[in-house]
């Protein structure tokens, strides 16, 4: 009677364990994004935060929703992808108005070439992609951002469709998903070497992260996700550890000016 008893517990309680680790993987990686888009809106200013974290999450996200569809995996990391992706529109539209709000002396500039009130009086142009590598995906409406995510859905599905009937395509399309989520933090860690700062970027959100991934990663150890999920889950981690290493390091170490910064033609000649 005692095992039957608590078998009565221990049945339930399992079910609510599962149904909360579920709303965990499906909300808890927008999470970390929270403290960021508070700071962004408290200091109008969007240049601590790498715009291409928003890049490799919605390119991820909609290769793993296409790999669904070859493959299908738990419903609850369907719709991580599903909220992840709304999220990431939402700190892009976000940045995208500090961005411009501070910079209104600078060339407005979109993902597809579009009539401007300030050259109204111009010759009509060509329209074309501004694909300029030093200009993409720094664009100055929020409208550009939604054209591109949505062309590349487009290419993307299509692909998917025609393909969906070869194993090795599905495998490949579930592994580009995986790895370029797995190079979620490579922007962050890159802008924070170029600059040798992390000024500007969220600890609490890398701490987010961290703990987020590792959460994420015994998840897919535990019920059984595809071998691409796990790989997956473990770079992420290393990555998050090397971005805590970064503020440490800059923290304790700030980069000081270099005696020779203050002659403006040595500069110059470098």
């Amino acid at each position: 009677m005692d095992a039957e008893g608590l078998g009565w517990l221990l049945v339930p309680l399992h079910q609510l364990v599962s149904w909360g680790a579920a709303g965990a993987m499906v909300f808890g990686g927008v999470v970390p994004y929270i403290p960021q888009y508070r700071d962004i809106r408290r200091t109008q200013n969007a240049e601590g935060f790498s715009t291409y974290v928003c890049l490799v999450l919605l390119v991820a996200n909609i290769l793993r929703i296409l790999f669904w569809f070859g493959r299908r995996f738990e419903a609850p990391l369907l719709w991580q992808s599903v909220v992840m992706i709304l999220t990431m529109l939402l700190m892009l539209k976000l940045c995208t108005e500090v961005r411009v709000a501070n910079e209104l002396n600078v060339k407005r500039r979109g993902f597809a070439a579009a009539d401007n009130k300030d050259e109204a009086r111009a010759p009509p142009r060509r329209s074309h992609l501004d694909f300029d590598p030093q200009h993409f995906w720094r664009w100055s409406s929020f409208a550009d951002y939604v054209q591109c995510v949505l062309a590349f859905t487009g290419v993307a599905g299509c692909v998917t469709y025609l393909s969906i009937d070869s194993a090795l395509f599905v495998e490949s399309l579930g592994f580009l998903a995986v790895l370029t989520e797995a190079m979620l933090g490579m922007p962050q860690l890159c802008r924070n070497h170029r600059h040798q700062s992390t000024e500007g970027m969220s600890i609490k959100m890398v701490l987010m992260w961290t703990s987020g991934d590792t959460f994420k990663t015994a998840y897919f150890l535990l019920n059984g996700a595809p071998l691409q999920f796990s790989v997956c889950g473990l770079l992420q981690v290393l990555v998050d550890l090397a971005i805590l290493g970064q503020a440490y390091v800059f923290t304790r170490h700030p980069l000081k000016p270099a005696p020779h910064a203050a002659h403006p033609a040595s500069a110059k000649a470098l």
